[in-house]
């Protein structure tokens, strides 16, 4: 049996992924000299980058920075406790396969957060 979570929304959950891929996209390219100066071939420094952010602020603090601003964390599934860094890993690494992220179960989930045990639900804080 599952705890009872409150469900993220898709929008949420977008906008937050957006501001953890813009923060990278930006400190690429301004370790790059600037917007102008980054190199077609950045894009792999950008998503592995996000990838790192992703998984190391999940395993570490339940949420990433998008998730933070938005009011949003990353919990287990079966009782709303703190994920572990192997499922921070995993999460993570579903997420930037894209396909993953994008395909929903009927619980809200992704399937990254399916099989990765875990479950975005909105903070104490901003419920």
């Amino acid at each position: 049996m599952s705890f009872q979570y409150v469900r993220v929304s898709l929008g949420r959950r977008l906008a937050a992924l957006m501001v953890d891929w813009l923060a990278c996209y930006f400190i690429v390219a301004a370790s790059a000299g600037g917007l102008g100066a980054m190199a077609p071939n950045r894009s792999f420094t950008v998503l592995a980058l996000f990838f790192a952010e992703v998984a190391i602020f999940s395993a570490l603090q339940g949420a990433s920075l998008g998730h933070r601003i938005f009011g949003i964390r990353i919990v287990r599934f079966v009782d709303g406790g703190a994920i572990s860094p192997l499922q921070a890993l995993i999460r993570s690494a579903l997420l930037v396969t894209v396909i993953f992220a994008i395909t929903f179960d009927e619980n809200g989930r992704g399937i990254h957060e399916r099989l990765s045990g875990s479950v975005l639900t909105r903070s104490k804080r901003s419920a």
